[in-house]
């Protein structure tokens, strides 16, 4: 049985030493969240992880884990046994690195980024371009925050720039941007709708006008339509694009109107090539914000990146 210290924490020493191996491979199944995620981030097979867990229930002689048909929960014990470990586990992976984890003829490992196709291109690695040039090795992977965030949790990314805040314990994140939301058309549509019918007639004005967007649930138009003119979207896309660079190339051409975060046409707003159909002056804004696992990093130029684009997006 475990037994408590008299300032109430849990003894780490209740039938002997505790195995450092099956506390690194508990910390990893309590941050994230299952034996196979937890596998997946330490390298090892799902049995192995399994078995060492077993093994540390029995000599607590406690649950650590609830087995759910997804994953586990954590049970109390858990909860106060990470909370003892995480600090010094993850003080002794950074000595155990050896530094930068590699030798001066060895670059380090390649830091594992994923987020949007369009905020990476244009935003992240344009701001990454002189680590890179010192070094620094990149694998990218673009996609929906969902898909990214599941990836991340289990250990197939380093980091992952998300639209949405991730949620449980796994994962720490910080903002990293706002992006606000226009709504815009190419000079001819503009026309053809007439100046300020938007702003006078709400969304009825954009009856006729092909909506451009880059997923069927029509996402970033359904809340500037709930933001700005209280009211639901309804009506199909015209066109999805799965890239809102490829919505912005659609719209320029004159092919309807879409909702683009600002950042994104910039360059097309100063041209004239689109024109905002309405400036509300309190415009839906977003945070996206830059996620990653829990604990230390093994790999130390993913600290780098991640403070480097912390820092880089306050300017974006």
């Amino acid at each position: 049985m475990s037994h408590r210290n008299p300032d109430g924490a849990v003894g780490l020493h209740p039938g002997g030493p505790l195995d450092l191996n099956q506390l690194r491979t508990f910390l990893a199944v309590h941050r994230a969240g299952s034996f196979t995620a937890a596998a997946h981030v330490l390298g090892v097979s799902q049995p192995t992880v399994t078995a060492q867990m077993r093994a540390l229930e029995r000599q607590l002689g406690r649950q650590l884990f609830e087995r759910l048909p997804r994953g586990v929960a954590t049970t109390a014990m858990a909860d106060q046994l990470a909370a003892q470990i995480a600090g010094p586990l993850d003080a002794l992976t950074v000595v155990a690195g050896g530094g930068d984890g590699a030798s001066a003829d060895t670059p380090a490992e390649p830091v594992h980024l994923a987020g949007p196709a369009e905020l990476l291109c244009t935003r992240a690695l344009p701001s990454l371009a002189l680590l890179v040039s010192d070094g620094l090795r990149l694998r990218i992977t673009t996609g929906l925050a969902d898909d990214l965030l599941g990836g991340l949790r289990a250990g197939q990314f380093d980091l992952a720039v998300s639209t949405v805040r991730p949620r449980g314990r796994a994962l720490t994140a910080a903002p990293l941007a706002d992006e606000e939301f226009v709504l815009v058309a190419a000079p001819v549509w503009a026309e053809r709708i007439g100046p300020g019918r938007v702003e006078s007639s709400g969304p009825a004005a954009l009856c006729d006008v092909p909506h451009i967007t880059y997923a069927e649930d029509l996402p970033i138009a359904r809340r500037y339509w709930r933001h700005v003119f209280g009211t639901r979207l309804n009506g199909p896309a015209a066109v999805v694009i799965p890239d809102l660079r490829g919505v912005l190339a659609a719209v320029v051409a004159g092919a309807g109107f879409a909702v683009l975060p600002r950042y994104l046409c910039l360059d097309e707003l100063a041209t004239g090539a689109v024109v905002p159909l309405l400036e509300p002056a309190d415009p839906p804004i977003n945070t996206g914000f830059l996620a990653w696992r829990a604990g230390a990093a093994d790999n130390p130029h993913v600290t780098m990146v991640r403070d480097h684009l912390l820092q880089a997006g306050r300017s974006w």
